[in-house]
């Protein structure tokens, strides 16, 4: 009788794919698998504010303004005693809603879709498409989206207002949905540009492939072989794309809020509370309402990137 280790020595062996490899490429890159963790712990205490805060955003203590960092406030606490750690939590909350919201609408939606129809079908669309995305590069990023949110922030406030008097429903304005909506919309406008001209290159490589022409010569429709075929091998690039880009649109909307562009007080935001501590005389006396804030987005921004690097490192076929 056979043992079972010779049974399985005469097994032919299964090859791996790209997706396992790639992942245990990933797991075992230490810098990625702490950029990882990071992200997942802040975004986590982001979208779990309520829970894991100690105090409310808008608690406030006046008998303990400006504490010193200690046990009951561990980042201290603001001219208005409120928790310094549950506002930058509640910051954080912020910063996800309008990253996810932002990349999946503009960078995933918009971005992959005209990615694909202009590789794929090329001529007048790639054309039309690919001009438009010049234009939009012919401007700095992060001026273009200012200029967005400046320009769309007071018309749609107005607007808002005028359907809180006509419906009779009160605090839409006041509980930050026009500000995620300018924000997150500025955003995705122009994050689209990126993501498709590397997803279009992709695609004029691949839509000459082989096993593209095969397809094609079977009979399969357009967007069979675009979705079947030709999307699933881009996905790598469109994954560490998502990762760099997600810090970059972090960056944007402290920048917007730290220019009175983005979400606005008593919702809480990683700019504002930068821009309100902005000062020489805080760093002089009360330097962790400057420091703990501005930590919190370097440490995003950074981890985005370090885990782009090492995503790549882990999907690029050609590095073994």
């Amino acid at each position: 009788m056979r043992s079972f280790e010779e049974e399985k020595k005469k097994r032919p062996a299964r090859g791996r794919s790209l997706w396992i490899y790639a992942g245990q490429r990933f797991m075992r890159n230490k810098k990625g698998m702490v950029c990882l963790a990071i992200i997942l712990l802040l975004y986590g205490a982001g979208i779990f504010a309520p829970l894991v805060a100690p105090y409310g955003y808008d608690q406030q203590n006046l008998g303990q303004a400006l504490k010193a960092p200690g046990w009951e406030h561990p980042f201290g606490t603001d001219r208005l005693g409120r928790d310094v750690f549950s506002r930058v939590i509640f910051g954080i909350r912020t910063t996800v809603i309008v990253t996810v919201a932002a990349m999946a609408a503009g960078g995933l939606v918009l971005g992959i879709a005209m990615g694909l129809i202009s590789g794929y079908f090329g001529r007048f669309i790639d054309s039309v498409i690919m001009r438009v995305g010049e234009v939009f590069l012919a401007f700095p990023d992060i001026l273009l989206v200012i200029l967005i949110a400046a320009t769309l922030k007071p018309r749609v406030t107005e607007w808002v207002r005028g359907l809180e008097g006509t419906v009779g429903i009160e605090g839409i304005v006041r509980s930050g949905f026009v500000d995620y909506m300018v924000v997150f919309g500025a955003l995705a406008i122009v994050s689209w540009v990126g993501m498709a001209r590397v997803v279009r290159g992709q695609v004029l490589s691949l839509k000459e492939s082989q096993y593209v022409m095969a397809a094609r010569a079977l009979g399969a429709s357009h967007w069979r072989i675009i979705f079947r075929h030709i999307f699933p091998n881009i996905l790598p690039p469109i994954i560490v794309l998502v990762s760099v880009g997600m810090g970059s649109i972090a960056g944007s909307e402290v920048i917007l809020s730290w220019l009175g562009l983005g979400v606005q007080p008593p919702v809480p935001s990683l700019g504002v509370m930068i821009w309100d501590n902005g000062d020489i005389s805080i760093l002089r006396t009360t330097p962790y309402l400057l420091l703990f804030p501005v930590g919190t987005v370097a440490i995003i921004i950074f981890a985005f990137n370090l885990l782009g690097d090492a995503l790549n490192d882990a999907l690029n076929p050609k590095i073994r």
